[in-house]
């Protein structure tokens, strides 16, 4: 038998690779084959509910890393949830309605003229459940576990039939109303768009300042001179009805040359370096308020622009006179609402002059900006023309320019139960804590919600029109459209008549001779997903309402969370969740945002076929979510070397379990040797503070706090110090069975700490743990931190140990790199110490296995030490090669090697054993 023989070296077969790309999939089958998450809602029912509502990505195209960070932070807090102590199932959700899918059908040659709206709805759905199936693939092989049988999906009939109910409770309560307002307009998507779906882009434009003549300057004005107002939107001066000043506001009346403008005193001596302006005499001042309803001609059309008052105007830019069309600006449409102006449009819903804008009839309204600005210069009302660049309301589908354009449009009155909402943002719990305060500010000042557009895809806005053209929305109507929706699906609303869609009998007074039409508008899809708390969370059996927690981007903000608000609130007065956790967006390695165009986007199944799930998903841990995260080739490569570490941190502890039994060999608490006793208490600590970082939702600390316990508390120290006495003592060795003892709690505890995290490579750790009964770690329950013992002393004692050892191990390495030495083992310490590390050591036995060296000698006081010594704050230190031979067996140097006539090549201690035990 060769000394080798002798060595319990471990035997594990778990490998030290990890392999997860060809792993994975394997495990994923067999988890779906097993129905795995039936397993766990099973086990767990009875325990308090934890529901995650999941926020629904958009059905279109391969899932992002943006999605990929999203999906795995949900699944870590409910993998979490479920093993300790909540029942938390998960339903994933798509949100499959809008503009992007009909843009998609269009580009695969689908022509819309040539099917009626039925036909192409239906063909819209169809694509929609393609791309769900698509990505449900996807999202399932991150490892996220869920009801991926059942997932909830905008477009199916019971969804739809509680967001009509939604819709339908809104509207008894007198919240939705029609009118004819200036909103958000598309003319890309010839739709109106709600403020959620703005972002906001650099764009070039014209900068002009246009003299408008007083036409009746009501004994305030003599009636020769001109306001100047300033625009960025030329091809609005068609639609101008009127000119707005502060009430509060000075206005000088200047002369210039033989010209009289009007202009705010504020601004006078900007403005004239501006229009260069050499000879200025301000002739008088009048008041804001003294200007009311003084009147100015329209610069080339025969009608007059009424001088108004609004609290919009400023001195931030422009003159303090701004050109205001109700029809095109929002603070106009409400100025010209108070003075009773026209809500005049001059564009159709393609962006293009109607016969409103005589002379510019058929024109783009952005190619209108030159001809509409030369018309001005010939007539002599322009002032000055150049261009800026500025940041512009943009349409966030097809990333074009908006424009504000007056139409009549369905209206969710926000201001009617806005204190309800403020105090619903008040009564959640956010992390992080600022979301409170920035939703809180869009909520505030919010009045209405845009909730038509002008598309086919979507769920029909439930109203009958009667003869007079009133609207009719009813209890019985809306009951009997969400019952035939939940029936048959909301395409029955353009297949089937008005009357066969009402209930049978049903009169109005609308409609003496029973005639009614539908309304063909449809729901702003923040709609649609803004009633999941009922369509979902009420809808479904497993969950309830107001959901723990919704967990989105940072951009929900203004989406997904307002949206679930603004209904949930109207329809329950309360909030549909009780906390939020926000997420940043992902950027490449330098901090850019990823594009195609700058080919910096990273795929996540291209991630996961070269390093596997848990390594994006250990990534995902690791990262300060509520701030952007940044992701690259090297950081990937960086994660992987961590996971690697944590790989072989579990292969050396499961390795030396080799022949434990934990019912038969466990060493009881007590019994322990100090060291072991120290690491469990270690351990213990580090089951609290993960435990409550997941509780807090901070991952970072989770992977954190393990990564270091791996690396350093075991790896650097005990796994260290303990492979002499694993590898030399006997099977039965009382110090052998004390470390397994801590390994076993160790590596089960770890198992379960990083189920959440990295789950396939908890589940393959979890098969070669000995003696354990569940069949899976995820149908285990979380460890529990014991600290009910007083173990302060013991702490204090071995954390102050530690830090001599830092010192020791300087030493060595100083002593290693002057070729002093070898390996440690090689090595004799000479430790010069003062009163207190004395006294301290004392208290340890075998310092030579603690240090990982052949000898050690307490030498004397640190005073006495020789001018050679390594000097530290409480020691010095004298590293020199240790007297004797190498023991073939344990590798320690002594001299005690080769005193045993049978043994000759052994040192004393492993002579003893192996004439013992082999």
């Amino acid at each position: 038998m060769s000394y080798k023989d002798t060595l319990l070296m471990p035997r594990t077969e778990f490998p030290m690779r990890g392999n997860l790309p060809n792993k994975e999939p394997d495990m994923q089958k067999q988890w779906e084959d097993e129905k795995m998450y039936e397993k766990v809602q099973e086990r767990t029912k009875g325990r308090p509910l934890y529901v995650l509502h999941d926020g629904p990505p958009y059905a279109n195209g391969d899932i992002h890393i943006g999605h990929a960070e999203n999906k795995v932070l949900k699944d870590m807090i409910v993998r979490y949830k479920s093993m300790n102590g909540f029942h938390a199932p998960y339903v994933p959700g798509w949100d499959t309605h809008g503009l992007p899918i009909e843009t998609a059908l269009t580009k695969k040659g689908v022509n819309r003229k040539e099917l009626s709206v039925a036909e192409f709805r239906k063909l819209c759905a169809e694509y929609a459940l393609e791309q769900v199936d698509r990505q449900r693939e996807q999202f399932k092989r991150l490892g996220v576990r869920g009801d991926w049988d059942n997932p909830y999906i905008t477009l199916k009939p019971e969804y739809e039939a509680q967001q009509i109910k939604v819709f339908g409770e809104m509207a008894n309560k007198g919240y939705i109303y029609k009118d004819k307002k200036t909103v958000y307009w598309s003319p890309t998507s010839e739709s109106a768009l709600a403020e959620a779906e703005i972002e906001y882009y650099d764009k070039r434009s014209p900068s002009i300042f246009v003299a408008f003549k007083v036409k009746d300057g009501k004994g305030v004005l003599e009636g020769d001179e001109q306001f100047i107002i300033w625009t960025t939107t030329p091809w609005t001066i068609p639609a101008n009805l009127a000119i707005s000043l502060n009430s509060d506001y000075d206005y000088s009346v200047l002369k210039v040359n033989d010209q009289k403008y009007i202009v705010a005193s504020g601004l006078v001596e900007q403005l004239a370096e501006q229009f260069e302006w050499n000879d200025v005499e301000e002739i008088k001042k009048v008041k804001g308020k003294d200007l009311e309803m003084v009147t100015a001609s329209h610069p080339f059309y025969d009608r007059e622009s009424l001088v108004v008052l609004g609290d919009h105007v400023t001195l931030d830019a422009g003159t303090g006179c701004v050109h205001t069309a109700p029809g095109h600006g929002q603070d106009d449409y409400f100025v010209g609402k108070k003075y009773g102006l026209e809500v005049l449009c001059t564009v159709d819903e393609k962006g293009v002059f109607t016969d409103e804008a005589p002379g510019f009839e058929g024109m783009f309204y952005d190619k209108a900006n030159k001809p509409i600005t030369e018309k001005l210069e010939e007539v002599g009302a322009l002032v000055k023309l150049n261009f800026i660049t500025h940041s512009y309301p943009h349409d966030w589908r097809t990333k074009k320019p908006i424009i504000f354009r007056a139409t009549e449009q369905w209206f969710a009155s926000i201001k009617q139960f806005r204190e309800e909402l403020l105090q619903a943002v008040k009564d959640v719990k956010w992390h992080p804590s600022w979301g409170e305060t920035r939703l809180f500010n869009m909520v505030k000042d919010r009045e209405d919600w845009c909730i038509s557009r002008q598309r086919a895809w979507g769920v029909p806005i439930p109203v009958f029109y009667g003869e007079n053209g009133k609207p009719i929305i009813t209890k019985e109507t809306i009951d009997h459209i969400s019952e035939l929706f939940r029936e048959h699906g909301s395409n029955i609303w353009y297949e089937w008549d008005a009357k066969d869609l009402l209930p049978e009998g049903f009169t109005s007074e609308h409609s003496p001779n029973g005639e009614f039409r539908k309304e063909l508008d449809i729901m702003d899809v923040w709609f649609d997903s803004g009633s999941s708390h009922q369509a979902v969370l009420v809808e479904r059996d497993e969950l309830e309402r107001p959901a723990d927690l919704y967990l989105e981007g940072s951009d929900q903000y203004r989406g997904w969370f307002n949206s679930s608000l603004s209904t949930s609130v109207a329809v329950t007065g309360k909030a549909p969740y009780k906390a939020i956790v926000s997420h940043g967006f992902v950027l490449d390695g330098e901090g850019k945002k990823m594009s195609k165009s700058l080919g910096n986007v990273m795929v996540p199944n291209d991630v996961m076929k070269q390093l596997g799930a848990d390594i994006l998903r250990l990534w995902v841990s690791s990262a300060d979510y509520q701030a952007d995260v940044r992701v690259s080739d090297e950081i990937l490569k960086q994660v992987a070397e961590v996971y690697r570490k944590i790989r072989n941190t579990f292969r050396f502890m499961l390795g030396n379990l080799n022949g434990f039994d934990p019912k038969a060999h466990t060493v009881a608490k007590d019994q322990l040797n100090e060291v072991d006793q120290y690491m469990l208490v270690r351990l213990n600590k580090l089951i609290d503070r993960v435990k409550t970082a997941y509780d807090e939702y901070q991952f970072s600390t989770v992977y954190n706090a393990i990564h270091n316990f791996c690396t350093i508390d075991l790896s650097s120290f005990y796994l260290d110090i303990a492979k002499d006495t694993l590898y030399v003592e006997h099977e039965d060795h009382p110090d052998r069975r004390s470390i397994q003892t801590v390994l076993y709690e160790t590596v089960t505890a770890l198992a379960k700490l990083l189920s959440p995290i990295i789950p396939h490579t908890a589940e393959e750790v979890w098969k070669y743990i000995p003696g354990i009964e569940e069949e899976a770690v995820q149908l285990s329950d979380m460890p529990e931190a014991d600290l009910s013992a007083d173990t302060s002393e013991l702490e204090k004692k071995w954390d102050a140990f530690m830090e001599l050892r830092d010192d020791v191990l300087k030493a060595l390495e100083v002593a290693r790199n002057e070729k002093v030495i070898g390996k440690s083992l090689t090595a004799k310490v000479s430790i010069y110490a003062n009163e207190n590390a004395k006294q301290l050591l004392s208290d340890f036995s075998r310092l030579d296995k603690l240090f990982i060296v052949s000898a050690v000698e307490m030498a004397g006081a640190k005073q006495d030490a020789p001018s050679n010594a390594q000097q530290f704050s409480d020691v010095a230190i004298v590293v020199e090669a240790a007297e004797g031979e190498t023991c073939d067996r344990c590798w320690v140097v002594t001299p005690t090697v080769g005193q045993d006539e049978e043994h000759p090549g052994l040192c004393h201690d492993c002579a003893e054993t192996v004439k013992k035990y082999y």
